[in-house]
């Protein structure tokens, strides 16, 4: 049986990670004094809690496998709506996109759509933007219902797989399936000595099946590498490096997000990374409460990772259709690129009320609702 504690705590490690880390995100190490709080700010001047597109991609993707399986065209839709409608932003807006994400996405959107990947695999292509959203990949597979062996099997594989759809290059691809093969191990409550040792690797993976740079990390390099030779930067291999000293090393979520975020440069990447991780072999009650309870759209995420946790159980069901609605019903009429005058803002407490007397829902769904009524209220202040 899953583990919910383990599914919230990795997608909401992902949220909190990329939150904590946009405060220092490009800033050089040692250019700042080291944060040991969720303060916001940062170059996207973001309020508290609210996150990237490391997040928003993240959430697009859990959407699409929940509503469409494992369909990477339906992936790539999804991007563009956040992309080009800011579908699963934190602020209403996309402010942050990387570049080889976004040369994918247009050329999706100026294809055919005959081909089954668009993403790019070029010598300067092989980015973090593909690992930082990976989560839902692996809840999705390994929250199936079949044996063991095969969904783990099946996590892997479609892991590497999806980082096609923005990244096709080996090192991003080899970096996802060995991330999932860590994320899998982590719900199935391995130690973390066992998550992280060669054995862990060798049982999982043939001797080519990793291209040198991931085999070298997933034999142990981010153990023993110097602190002054770490680096934090968007490159697959830095990244997910650094993410693994930082899990390595520390005890506990909140010490080891900390010091992976102060590392600097793409700190709010290197932050979802290692709050993946972290969040699935600690659990969710193991994150700062405060902590996750004051990421953007919180709600949401909670439905979400229910639903890939239970994806035949009524009640997350039930829970996941009413906040996709009426997340859906904010987007559409309360961004904050529409409510500029206080005759819009009339017209949308009106349209919300019909849409609540139209909708059923439980006393529950009530407060959920009114948490994301009163956080897209916070945008446009």
């Amino acid at each position: 049986m899953v583990d919910l504690d383990r599914y919230r705590g990795c997608l909401f490690g992902l949220a909190v990670g990329d939150a904590v880390g946009t405060t220092v995100e490009f800033c050089p190490r040692g250019s700042f004094d080291e944060g040991r709080d969720m303060n916001g700010g940062g170059p996207f001047h973001l309020k508290k809690g609210q996150w990237t597109d490391d997040t928003s991609m993240a959430l697009c993707l859990a959407e699409s496998l929940i509503e469409n399986g494992y369909d990477p065209h339906d992936q790539v839709v999804r991007y563009l709506k956040w992309y080009r409608e800011c579908h699963f932003s934190s602020n209403g807006y996309c402010f942050d996109i990387g570049i080889t994400t976004r040369r994918s996405l247009t050329t999706f959107e100026r294809s055919d759509k005959n081909e089954e990947y668009y993403g790019s695999s070029g010598e300067y292509d092989s980015g973090n933007g593909s690992l930082m959203r990976l989560a839902p990949v692996p809840m999705f597979f390994f929250g199936q219902d079949s044996e063991k062996a095969e969904k783990v099997v099946n996590a892997i594989k479609m892991s590497g797989e999806s980082s096609k759809t923005t990244h096709a290059t080996t090192k991003a691809i080899d970096a996802c399936k060995y991330f999932s093969s860590l994320l899998v191990g982590a719900f199935e409550g391995k130690t973390k000595e066992e998550l992280l040792s060669e054995d862990y690797v060798d049982k999982h993976f043939h001797k080519d099946d990793l291209c040198q740079d991931i085999q070298n990390i997933a034999k142990g390099s981010f153990k023993v590498i110097a602190y002054e030779d770490l680096r934090a930067s968007g490159y697959v291999v830095h990244s997910l490096e650094a993410a693994l000293w930082a899990f390595h090393r520390t005890h506990s979520f909140k010490e080891g997000l900390l010091d992976a975020v102060n590392l600097g440069e793409d700190a709010d990447t290197v932050g979802a990374i290692y709050g993946q991780i972290a969040g699935a072999f600690y659990g969710y009650e193991n994150i700062p409460k405060d902590w996750r309870e004051a990421v953007s759209l919180e709600p949401v995420i909670k439905a979400l990772a229910d639903r890939l946790c239970h994806p035949n159980g009524t009640e997350e069901e039930e829970r996941y259709q009413v906040l996709m609605k009426a997340l859906r019903f904010l987007e559409e009429n309360l961004s904050p690129k529409r409510t500029s005058s206080d005759l819009i803002r009339d017209d949308f407490e009106k349209k919300l009320q019909h849409w609540r007397d139209e909708t059923t829902h439980s006393k529950q769904h009530d407060t959920d609702i009114t948490q994301l009524v009163n956080e897209f209220h916070s945008r446009s202040r």
